[in-house]
């Protein structure tokens, strides 16, 4: 990089000094938790998964800000952003010796997070100062500032006990202070920023920052940091506990102990950057990972007696690990993470030489949340299991997957590579589909991106493109009804929670069965526009992935009645994943075919996706009645009457299907390079008055599907407390998805536009009927009538969906004459597109408001009826609009539907 050429070598170690010296310190604040939380633990009276939240919650502040502090860092310069950064994470620490509550902790400990943030920073600030051959090593001197969790495990330990853990949150946040106000005024402006400010030149925008984020590798490497890092922070804040309780040490001598580890994986990251300079990153990555997964073999085995039945009597040995061998391993194990730290780091800057704040916060940002997460799982686990080696179990199978992944690339890019003339791989042979994008990028993405799609075009589509879509479309159902299933499995599961003991009122049970619906439907207004910006592949793939964490928190949160229910909230917003994944699922399917198969493409995606809720709410209440999972599953719950309940099935039997289904998104599906279009693009829609009229009616349809859904169960085991209503709330959603997938043929026949109308005037009128049957206590018919309402709902979820591409290819002549025949039809396609995701995500409320009506109806009267007397209302106000704006004769769809005039042409050959 040429500026670097005219920084002198005293300039690069001022800055590489400041840098070091400022992270450790931010370090040293960000892990305070590991000494301080174990006596604030006994002062609350914290069980072990409350102890790994409190230790993890500043790790999850410091991780998720650290890509945005990059980006920040490249466009602003480290001096300023290293400042606040400081600044807001020492001004939270010094309100942490005012909280007095668990809650009041945690809240605190968001604040103090942002210390981590400063990793981030310094590697963009660093790394401006070095030419590309130097910055494995001053990089990895700078991640040398990982020795502050070293420095808080020994001095902490003893300031504690003279003086009390609020003395030491006082003393940190004070030197993190004064350490901000003397890196600001000691360092100075990196040579890019300078160059910048002289010559007037704007930083990159932040779509251009986080364009290098689209590509697998920077994926791959956050995985890899995830473990050589994440597992760090984890173990760092974990091993006094673990020392204390296995060996019996006190809290000073645990401190000291467990800094040997931190000391081990941070001092000698300078020389991982020296060895990755001199050796290359795969070597020190190979040897990383090799000698973790042999260490944490040996660390995972618990100590154990035995007893064999010999000939000449029993023979007894045990096999444990003391304490000087356990110490000596976990040594070994920071040495080699240490170096695999500095490995992953090296590859940043080479290849992304524009965008290290990006990317670096990116993968600091997953390796960062390895340390917020892993503790929580260590706290689960050892719950669960009661094991205290389990920790290392975990880790054991992290470093396997990492390994595995790692290597399984790197022999399918030397597989790639031996066809080549040159037969040569770059020295990083993982990332070579960007190193040498000539020769390697048509081999790698040859198979997943398609540049020509041509569905309009019979030949090529009975050729080519049915094959295609039809696999996509294959792979996306599974994954949405799984999505459906985990949106929707507070529904079952707020049924169940009193009777194991979560004393709730109703209103909370009905807020737990609504804010998944709140979640999933922000979501879906995001998500609605993320298949054109990333690619439909990536995206089903990680939004899939996603939905592990709600099925894994809600699994472990419900096996102890004394989980707070602030934890409760949260697992239902986290559900919420469930509920966006639909907006992008039915845009991304929507890009694959031809107009005259899309609407039954679009009606066998949601309506089969749909489907979820039904299995779900069948298959829960029967799994959670069997030790599915066996040990591995937890211990079952007592009800009140004595029975046995494994409520943890109802979040871990998602899991492996969840797995199976992210593998086969990323290895089956495909992108189609036309379907890539801006969010600006695509926010003209906020400009058409008929994307709000949609809204509205979708939300009458499907808003009432998916509130209904959410509400039912718990409304009806209110009602009908006598009854086993778990037993038969399914079959609404099953008919739901059912007549959604198969009715779309009355839009097809009669216009969508006519049969939403009579399907509001069915609304109603089911409606009235559930309130007769409330009011007679008739349980049989209260389930038909809302049967028959799941029946309407599924056919006005087809019926509008077929509306939205109709109105749009009438409306876009009218909007954009301008436009040719061809482009007409791209644009209307691209505006229908967004306008099925953009109302999803509008309607997607009712999986709130539904819920939420119910509880309030039946806390303010006792009854349920005000909340269906307001949807009566919300319905006629769906019919009239429907006739009015569509149906009547003069309405858009008016002549259209009754053939009276052809709809407006479409395009052959346009690009779906």
């Amino acid at each position: 990089m040429p500026l670097q050429q005219t920084v002198s070598t005293g300039q690069q170690n001022r800055a590489l000094g400041l840098s070091t010296f400022a992270f450790t310190i931010c370090f040293a604040v960000w892990t305070i938790f590991a000494i301080i939380g174990i006596q604030i633990k006994q002062d609350l009276g914290l069980n072990d998964t409350q102890f790994g939240l409190l230790v993890g919650t500043p790790i999850l502040t410091g991780s998720l800000v650290r890509l945005f502090l990059g980006v920040w860092t490249d466009q602003y310069g480290g001096r300023i952003v290293f400042l606040l950064t400081m600044l807001a994470s020492a001004i939270s620490t010094y309100l942490l010796t005012f909280a007095d509550s668990y809650v009041m902790m945690l809240v605190a400990a968001l604040g103090l997070g942002m210390a981590g943030g400063g990793f981030a920073v310094g590697i963009a600030y660093v790394s401006k100062w070095y030419p590309q051959e130097k910055q494995g090593s001053a990089l990895g001197f700078f991640g040398m500032g990982n020795v502050g969790a070293a420095v808080t495990k020994f001095l902490a330990p003893w300031i504690m006990v003279a003086m009390g853990w609020q003395a030491v949150a006082l003393i940190w946040a004070s030197a993190l202070a004064v350490t901000a106000v003397l890196f600001y005024v000691f360092a100075k402006d990196d040579p890019d920023l300078a160059a910048r400010k002289i010559s007037g030149e704007k930083p990159k925008g932040l779509k251009e920052q986080l364009e290098p984020l689209k590509n697998e590798q920077v994926w791959r490497f956050s995985l890899y940091y995830f473990f050589v890092f994440g597992a760090f922070v984890a173990l760092a804040l974990w091993l006094p506990k673990y020392l204390i309780g296995v060996y019996g040490v006190d809290i000073k001598v645990a401190g000291m102990l467990a800094a040997t580890f931190s000391l081990s994986a941070s001092l000698f990251r300078a020389y991982g950057g020296i060895l990755s300079d001199r050796y290359g990153a795969r070597k020190i990555m190979y040897a990383t990972f090799g000698v973790s997964m042999v260490v944490l073999f040996m660390l995972s085995y618990p100590a154990t007696d035995y007893v064999i039945h010999g000939v000449k009597g029993d023979i007894h040995f045990a096999t444990s690990m003391s304490l000087v061998p356990f110490v000596i391993a976990v040594f070994v194990l920071g040495f080699f993470m240490s170096l695999g730290k500095a490995a992953v780091y090296k590859h940043i800057p080479v290849y992304y030489p524009d965008h290290v704040g990006s990317v670096g916060g990116l993968v600091g940002l997953v390796g960062g949340l390895g340390g917020f997460v892993l503790p929580i799982v260590f706290g689960a686990v050892s719950d669960l299991t009661g094991i205290w080696t389990s920790c290392f179990m975990v880790l054991f199978a992290l470093v396997a997957v990492a390994l595995a992944w790692m290597h399984f690339a790197i022999r399918q890019m030397e597989q790639k590579a031996a066809g080549l003339d040159n037969r040569s791989l770059p020295q990083f042979p993982e990332m070579a589909g960007i190193h040498d994008a000539d020769l390697h990028h048509e081999h790698e993405v040859k198979s997943k991106l398609i540049t020509d799609w041509r569905p309009e075009d019979s030949a090529f589509w009975e050729e080519t493109g049915q094959k295609i879509a039809k696999r996509n479309l294959y792979i996306s159902i599974p994954a949405l009804l799984l999505a459906f299933s985990v949106w929707m499995v507070w529904s079952v599961v707020v049924a169940k929670l009193p009777l194991i003991g979560f004393n709730y009122t109703t209103d909370q049970l009905f807020w737990l069965a609504a804010l998944p619906g709140l979640s999933g439907a922000t979501f879906r207004i995001f998500y609605s526009f993320m298949v054109p910006i990333f690619g439909g592949r990536l995206w089903t793939t990680l939004s899939t992935a996603s939905l592990l964490i709600p099925a894994f928190g809600i699994g472990y949160a419900v096996q102890n009645p004394e989980t707070p229910y602030f934890i409760f909230l949260v697992l239902a917003l986290l559900c919420g994943f469930g509920g966006g994944n639909f907006a992008s699922s039915m845009s991304n399917i929507g890009f694959f075919f031809p107009k005259a198969q899309k609407g039954n493409a679009l009606a066998l995606n949601a309506g089969l996706g749909n489907l979820g809720v039904s299995v779900m709410q069948f298959a829960v209440p029967l799994l959670i009645t069997a030790g599915v999972f066996g040990a591995l599953g937890g211990d079952a719950q007592t009800t009140k009457d004595g029975g046995q309940l494994w409520l943890q099935n109802a979040g871990f039997i998602w899991v492996p299907f969840i797995m199976v289904s992210t593998v086969l998104a990323w290895f089956g599906m495909n992108d189609i390079a036309d379907a890539k279009a801006s969010f600006a693009e695509q926010s003209v829609i906020f400009q058409r008055k008929h994307n709000w009229l949609m809204c509205w009616l979708y939300t009458g349809t499907f808003g009432s599907f998916i509130g209904f859904s959410a509400g039912l169960p718990l409304l009806a085991k209110s009602q009908f407390p006598d009854v086993n209503v778990l037993k038969y709330v399914f079959l609404g959603p099953l008919v739901g998805a059912i007549s959604r997938a198969a009715t779309g043929w009355l839009s097809d026949r009669w216009g969508g536009g006519r049969v939403t109308f009579w399907v509001f005037l069915g609304m109603m009128a089911g409606s009235l009927s559930v309130i007769h049957f409330l009011d007679t206590k008739d349980f049989t018919g209260f389930l038909a009538s809302f049967v028959f309402m799941f029946f309407v709902t599924g056919v006005g979820n087809a019926s509008t969906f077929q509306m939205i591409p109709v109105i749009m290819r009438q409306e876009v002549p009218r909007l954009m004459p301008e436009l040719d025949g061809v482009q007409r039809t791209r644009q209307a396609e691209k505006e229908s597109a967004a306008i099925v995701g953009f109302t999803s995500a509008i309607a997607a409320y009712g999986a709130f408001f539904i819920p939420r009506a119910f509880g309030m109806s039946i806390s303010a009267t006792g009854t349920p009826h005000a909340a269906l007397y307001g949807f009566l209302v919300f319905y006629a106000s769906c019919a009239v609009l429907t006739w009015f704006a569509y149906t009547r004769k003069g309405g858009l769809l008016h002549d259209v539907e009754r053939k009276i005039a052809a709809p407006a042409p479409i395009a052959q050959g346009a690009p779906a």
